[in-house]
């Protein structure tokens, strides 16, 4: 139960109500109202103590957020597929309707030439209570991830740029937006694990999907 499941491992679920954002499934629930959001909330936390397994909630007016993954794995494993569901048949029964179409997370990504140079002092900076590989990573979602990118020593280069992960469905529509805002498409070679794009400016971002990852 504490193997990591690949993307096309939890795409192949069929959570109709989830999405997999970097290494945690993510929904939305449109609750309409503070009130729906807490009751639904309550029952939420009462299916994880019955399952001992525990999602970050997020509840504002109007909407609550839901991320699952099995912090002791790093990502999602089966057990986050099981609470997912069992999550989704307590929001149809209160007639509360996902919104993952809404769903995105940002990380801040780093240029470096020498990832190792640079790293320790990040994890410093930032506090990062436990190292993961190649990234640091705030599992309280307080602040964002912070990604080491490879790159030549030639100057000059944006040192830090954003990826936005959004769903595989919703990629197309925010390029688009992104390219009618007065956007610049630099390189989709990659496509649809990632588009580069740039501002007006030349400032570039990717624009990500799980699609494509091995994890």
């Amino acid at each position: 139960m504490s193997e990591i499941l690949t993307p096309a491992q939890v795409g192949a679920a069929g959570l109709a109500d989830w999405r997999q954002l970097f290494h945690a499934l993510q929904t939305r629930y449109a609750t309409g109202d503070f009130a729906t959001g807490l009751a639904l909330l309550t029952e939420i936390g009462r299916a994880a103590e019955e399952a001992d397994h525990h999602p970050d909630l997020d509840l504002r007016y109007g909407h609550l957020n839901v991320r699952l993954y099995s912090h002791d794995a790093g990502g999602v494993t089966r057990r986050d597929l099981r609470l997912a569901q069992r999550i989704s048949e307590l929001a149809a029964a209160r007639g509360v309707v996902a919104v993952p179409q809404l769903l995105s997370a940002a990380e801040v990504a780093l240029d470096t030439p020498d990832r190792a140079r640079v790293e320790p002092f990040w994890r410093a900076v930032l506090a990062e209570p436990q190292p993961h590989e190649g990234e640091v990573r705030d599992d309280s979602g307080d602040l964002p991830r912070l990604w080491f990118q490879a790159s030549g020593s030639e100057e000059p280069r944006q040192r830090f740029h954003l990826d936005v992960m959004v769903p595989s469905d919703q990629a197309r529509a925010r390029i688009e937006a992104a390219l009618a805002a007065g956007g610049v498409l630099v390189d989709d070679g990659m496509a649809p694990t990632f588009t580069v794009l740039a501002d007006p400016d030349g400032n570039r971002v990717c624009v990500c999907t799980m699609e494509g990852r091995d994890g």
